[in-house]
């Protein structure tokens, strides 16, 4: 067995029963610079607690795995060089070798299972790549999604992605992709995408009833809750398209490929939207996080 390396305020809430709330840290070493991303972190954790659960940022620290960070980690962390991004392929290896690495969707899900944590927050999941029939730019999350017992709570996918065919896979692996609150498929920036949802629920009781059901029945994998960004914080989605749309000809024309492709994306529909994307994103961030407190109430609640 791998030895886990709790946070005091994680095992004190393993130890009291209370729920807590996994959170990837690829935002914070990838995803906007310090001190913003610790900011930003901090400002996440704490929305799960003034939603009654406990927040716990994983990482990979010099082959440690670690379910919860001290704030001076969280700090450390935020100003790291050359932290690797890691995920289903890579994670034992960067444990094994002694390496950090922040958590991707798919490394975050395996750590809460392994942790006994079944409620997972990020921003928006991976899927499948505009152009994967030729490419087969197929995410990690996805399989993971089919694969690891943990909820996850996401604003939908990434709206740079082919939504459809993501629906698709989703669909195939067995994944229930749980709407909250609406009929449509959320779409990362924008509340709204042209694709019915599977399925709607409109609380966190339902949802966690959903989780606990499928944990009764065997049956493999997690459940997917996509959860709309609030309206006042969207960009909407025909005014993201012909942006989405350049960004993507500008990464053909530069052949931009394999993972460089999303950073590359995100950070043109960052300059494009001057900054608007990032601003929508840390808002759909935060919604997401209380989303998910609450459903890891419910769970506890009704156990």
């Amino acid at each position: 067995m791998i030895p886990i390396h709790y946070s005091a305020e994680v095992r004190a809430a393993k130890d009291a029963g209370h729920p807590i709330v996994a959170l990837e840290s690829t935002i914070i070493t990838h995803g906007m610079p310090y001190p913003q991303n610790v900011e930003v972190a901090a400002q996440v954790e704490q929305d799960i607690r003034e939603e009654g659960a406990v927040p716990a940022t994983m990482a990979v620290i010099e082959g440690k795995l670690h379910v919860g960070l001290e704030p001076e980690q969280l700090q450390w962390l935020g100003q790291a060089q050359g932290v690797a991004k890691i995920s289903r392929a890579d994670m034992a290896a960067c444990i094994s070798t002694g390496g950090t690495g922040a958590t991707t969707v798919a490394a975050t899900r395996i750590a809460a299972h392994y942790a006994g944590i079944e409620v997972f927050a990020t921003g928006g999941i991976g899927g499948v790549h505009q152009g994967a029939e030729t490419t087969f730019d197929i995410s990690a999350d996805l399989h993971e999604l089919g694969h690891t017992p943990v909820t996850v709570v996401a604003a939908g996918a990434k709206a740079i992605l082919d939504l459809a065919k993501t629906l698709e896979v989703l669909e195939t692996l067995g994944v229930p992709v749980i709407a909250h609150g609406q009929d449509e498929f959320p779409a990362f920036w924008s509340a709204k995408s042209p694709f019915a949802a599977p399925l709607r629920m409109d609380s966190a009781d339902a949802i966690a009833k959903a989780h606990s059901t499928r944990r009764a029945l065997g049956l493999p994998g997690g459940q997917l809750v996509a959860n709309p960004i609030p309206a006042a914080d969207q960009i909407p989605a025909e005014e993201l398209a012909p942006i989405i749309a350049e960004a993507q000809s500008d990464a053909d024309a530069h052949r931009i490929t394999g993972k460089a492709v999303t950073p590359y994306l995100l950070q043109r529909i960052f300059e494009k939207t001057e900054g608007r994307s990032l601003v929508a994103n840390i808002a759909l961030v935060r919604n997401n996080a209380r989303l998910a407190a609450k459903i890891a109430q419910a769970l506890v609640k009704q156990r």
